[in-house]
């Protein structure tokens, strides 16, 4: 009796490691259920689970990473997931931000999901930071332009995402250096200046998944993070 206590032990205690997988990355998301997760009150039934998926779909609001993993709380990290939109959606991750009860999140960084939306905003922007552009026409072609504001115009033919195909997002943060990939081909590689004055500044926070509007149908798998120092 005592041999199988202690062999029952050792196995829950093996399933608690490998919750850290070998690289590092710890799952944010069980693929069964929201456990970890808090919606705005805008429209909480915009998330679901289905199929292992997270789906996103219906009216303006936002989930907001409320579990146990580094408190909720990611200063410096690595955030991998994969993605996939279906026609004229729109989405985003948020990173650095927090719990907002309703609204667009005032605090924090936007990674772009937006394939074929009207928004020429695109995946991989860094959104109002660094742009992945590309509107239906272009009147005066160009590689990248700045604007008064600051804010980075990078022109391409289209999104590096394509509708109704998962993609991988890959998100780092360290320190001051913020880098975003799409299926492993770095769209953003952006630091934040000394004098940066803008009101979204790199900090901390927890992360958060956009559901845009009514029209919009995107799923999520395969959340996870590794914290770097």
């Amino acid at each position: 009796m005592k041999s199988l206590f202690l062999s029952s032990l050792i196995c829950v205690l093996s399933i608690g490691l490998f919750a850290q997988e070998a690289d590092g990355f710890v799952p944010l998301f069980d693929g069964e259920s929201l456990t970890g997760w808090t919606s705005s009150t805008d429209k909480p039934e915009s998330f679901s689970v289905e199929d292992g998926m997270l789906a996103v779909k219906g009216g303006r609001a936002h989930l907001f990473y409320t579990g146990k993993v580094n408190e909720a709380d990611f200063t410096n990290f690595e955030l991998k997931l994969k993605v996939r939109t279906s026609g004229g959606s729109n989405s985003g991750v948020y990173f650095h931000t927090e719990y907002q009860k309703d609204g667009w999140p005032s605090v924090g960084f936007e990674a772009q999901v937006n394939s074929t939306h009207a928004d020429p905003k695109k995946t991989g922007s860094l959104y109002g930071i660094v742009n992945i552009w590309a509107p239906t026409q272009v009147k005066e072609p160009f590689l990248a332009r700045v604007n008064k504001q600051g804010e980075v115009f990078i022109l391409q033919a289209k999104a590096p995402s394509t509708d109704g195909e998962w993609f991988d997002y890959h998100i780092t943060v360290k320190d001051n250096h913020i880098i975003v990939k799409v299926n492993g081909q770095t769209t953003v590689d952006w630091t934040q200046a000394g004098d940066w004055n803008k009101e979204r500044r790199i900090g901390h926070g927890t992360f958060a998944l956009q559901a845009h509007d009514p029209s919009c149908v995107v799923h999520y798998r395969d959340i996870k993070v590794k914290v770097l120092e």
